[in-house]
């Protein structure tokens, strides 16, 4: 049985194209009789309660059931820190104590990181004694994994075989917080997710949680990355295109079966001034036959 998920991260209002990753992440499970789950990846800086609930509460409306509890990070820290110790104790990661400036520097010198945007290795060079010497004497440091720009591949559903370099990137922020790439990882194979629905600015990171996956033992997920929604200027869908989400289409005066109607003409399962809802859409979803615009139809 296909198991989907929905993880959203609750620093502000789900605009229009979340809401239509979270209806094609709910369709794609759901139309093969497959389970549908939720998850709060509230790790993040910026997080907030208020956002959650709002959030789920618009999942909610536009007629996105889920299967069992919410899934909320935050309470899960404790097995995070179990891989993150497993992948320490097999000397995978080492301390890193450069700023985003000393990053930036050292990606715009004349032999900067190979990957191009990647970690350039600066405190992977770094005597461990010396390194250990700084972290007690307090120095905060996050930790980066060895990946040493090994090529990692897996196949979208949607973009076909993708195979990709991977940076040594970040598992433990220097705030003490885990990061995503590692946290979604332990969260997808522990609910037992076997097909991610997202938007396709991800597809580049998804070799690091592929890895991350063989280092662990875990499973790797059917991915499908979907189109982004963008405005009329060719921009990603955002607050300066107007009103763009749940909450400010309603108060425009317009009902959530029009937006529901409105996300599903931009997915190919609706015409223009037609009125269905969730169910309907599922109705007439094919999962081996998907049409994602890149924008929605006018209002």
């Amino acid at each position: 049985m296909t198991t989907g998920r929905f993880a959203p991260t609750p620093s502000g209002e789900l605009h229009l194209g979340n809401l239509r990753t979270a209806l094609l992440s709910w369709l794609f499970p759901r139309s093969v009789g497959g389970r549908f789950l939720l998850r709060v990846e509230d790790l993040t800086t910026g997080a907030e309660p208020r956002c959650q609930e709002e959030q789920l509460d618009d999942l909610a409306a536009i007629g996105l059931d889920h299967d069992g509890e919410v899934v909320v990070q935050s309470e899960r820290t404790e097995r995070y820190a179990a891989a993150l110790g497993r992948l320490i104790a097999e000397g995978r990661t080492y301390p890193c104590f450069c700023s985003r400036r000393d990053i930036r520097e050292a990606a715009a010198a004349p032999h900067g990181p190979s990957i191009e945007g990647g970690y350039p290795g600066t405190c992977r060079r770094l005597d461990p004694d010396e390194a250990a010497e700084r972290v007690a004497r307090g120095e905060r440091a996050a930790l980066r994994l060895r990946a040493e720009q090994c090529v990692v591949g897996f196949t979208d559903r949607l973009h076909g075989a993708i195979e990709e370099p991977v940076d040594d990137f970040v598992v433990r922020r220097a705030d003490g917080v885990v990061a995503y790439n590692l946290a979604v990882v332990i969260d997808d194979d522990e609910q037992g997710v076997d097909q991610v629905v997202r938007g396709d600015d991800l597809v580049h990171t998804t070799p690091r949680q592929v890895l991350v996956q063989a280092l662990l033992g875990l499973s790797t997920p059917e991915y499908v990355h979907v189109p982004l929604v963008h405005g009329a200027d060719g921009e990603r869908l955002a607050k300066r295109h107007g009103a763009i989400s749940l909450r400010a289409q309603l108060a425009e005066g317009r009902s959530v079966a029009e937006v529901v109607s409105r996300l599903g003409v931009s997915i190919g399962l609706a015409s223009p001034g037609e009125t269905v809802d969730a169910a309907e859409l599922l109705a007439r979803f094919d999962p081996d036959d998907v049409h994602v615009a890149d924008t929605l139809p006018p209002v």
